[in-house]
């Protein structure tokens, strides 16, 4: 059997257009979805760890995608970086939950320089996800999308509440802007790292809006799975 990428999902409902961490044909690989009961965006996207219980899960899911064949797991969320070894302690093959993994060699490759974070929020993304991710908070610069209408209503509410579709290029508007006003109040910065993984269709917009390198999880998979 060809070996697949098995990507941990959130419970959500609004739909996962080509280029999210959620849908299969945005890798690079085969990939299979394992939806985590349960695991709604409210509970994870939040400052600290999700509860034992969801944390349980989305290890118990990791084990039987491996156990099928996985040769990598991901995930759509980039805030289980908080739980990102505890995942991957033990399982056979690399563990990428989220593009914040990327953070300590991209800082590298740009001289050490301060690294922007385009995350779902802000508000949330706090000290104990950037230090799980293996930098510090000073290393970074934070922007997030918490307050832009579209990507709230879609992506952070509640499953019952999301939205069942939305315009893409509404969407991309909405996280262009976040990145420019991100490079504007920091323009040192080097880099740009994709917390979230609804963000990744629009990177190579988000890049030439502020002519910043700009690396996701989808890339981050490509880095440890070549083929």
């Amino acid at each position: 059997m060809p070996a697949f990428i098995g990507i941990l999902s959130l419970d959500t409902r609004f739909p996962r257009i080509p280029g999210d961490a959620g849908h299969p044909d945005s890798y690079h690989l085969p990939a299979r979805v394992r939806v985590i009961e349960g695991a709604g965006s409210p509970d994870i996207v939040r400052d600290g760890r999700p509860a034992p219980e969801l944390v349980a899960r989305f290890r118990t899911a990791a084990e039987e995608l491996v156990a099928e064949g996985a040769c990598l797991i991901t995930s759509t969320c980039g805030f289980l970086i908080t739980v990102q070894r505890e995942i991957a302690a033990g399982l056979p093959v690399p563990v990428a939950l989220s593009g914040l993994c990327l953070l300590p060699v991209v800082r590298q490759m740009m001289g050490a320089r301060p690294i922007g974070v385009l995350t779902a929020s802000a508000t949330a993304l706090g000290e104990t996800a950037i230090r799980a991710a293996g930098a510090t908070p000073d290393e970074v610069r934070i922007a997030g999308l918490q307050d832009r209408p579209l990507f709230a209503e879609t992506f952070l509410a509640a499953k019952e509440s999301q939205r069942t579709g939305f315009d893409p290029a509404a969407m991309e508007a909405e996280a262009t802007e976040t990145a420019r006003g991100l490079i504007a109040r920091a323009p040192e910065i080097a880099a740009i790292v994709l917390e979230c993984g609804n963000l990744p269709p629009y990177a190579a917009a988000i890049q030439q809006a502020t002519a910043r390198p700009v690396f996701s999880l989808l890339d981050a998979a490509r880095l440890v799975m070549p083929r």
